[in-house]
């Protein structure tokens, strides 16, 4: 890698940022963009190539939004429900250009650890998320409502070991919030 090369991924790195989905402005991603972004995920780093990413797309975000707030009800017991949290899931995306929601399904050699094939998927994550960067494409990465439940992954007719690792909102943002750190680089660092 040339010098250039690692300016331009350093830029990316440091330009990436989350923007909550009420901060998106509702305008449409090409299709063709998501593709090239999910086609970056598919080079992440995997463990005896058991590949563990998917991603499941929707287009749409208000079908997956309204789907979400019905498992909410759906599941929740009715002394825990709260109207205002099954409004926020039904909303969520409103200004969304799409929702995807990236998977680890288990690969098929049982030596390697799952933890393994959560962070080879959660790499694929992050390909996805600089990717969207370059194209000026903003990112939630949430984990609220129903998504760690088991009613989710039963939404997604998953199986015992797959896990759902989030869900990402994607669209295109007017204002974009300042990178920061909270804890100096130097106190997260041991040199030997």
């Amino acid at each position: 890698m040339d010098n250039q090369d690692f300016i331009s991924i350093a830029s990316v790195i440091k330009k990436r940022r989350t923007v909550k989905p009420a901060m998106l402005n509702g305008n449409k991603i090409p299709n063709g963009h998501i593709a090239a972004i999910l086609e970056l995920a598919d080079w992440a780093p995997t463990h005896g190539l058991t590949e563990p990413w998917r991603f499941v797309v929707y287009e749409n975000p208000a079908d997956f939004c309204k789907e979400h707030a019905e498992l909410y009800k759906q599941f929740t017991p009715a002394e825990n429900f709260v109207e205002t949290t099954y409004n926020n899931l039904t909303h969520m995306g409103d200004k969304a250009s799409h929702i995807i929601i990236p998977i680890m399904k288990r690969g098929d050699l049982p030596k390697i650890p799952v933890f393994e094939e959560i962070i080879a998927a959660s790499c694929a994550i992050q390909n996805l998320l600089l990717g969207a960067t370059g194209l000026n494409i903003y990112t939630y990465w949430g984990t609220g409502g129903m998504t760690l439940k088991p009613a989710m992954k039963d939404f997604l007719k998953l199986g015992d070991e797959d896990h759902v690792l989030g869900i990402l909102y994607l669209g295109y943002a007017d204002e974009i919030p300042e990178g920061r750190r909270k804890t100096p680089l130097e106190e997260k660092i041991s040199w030997r």
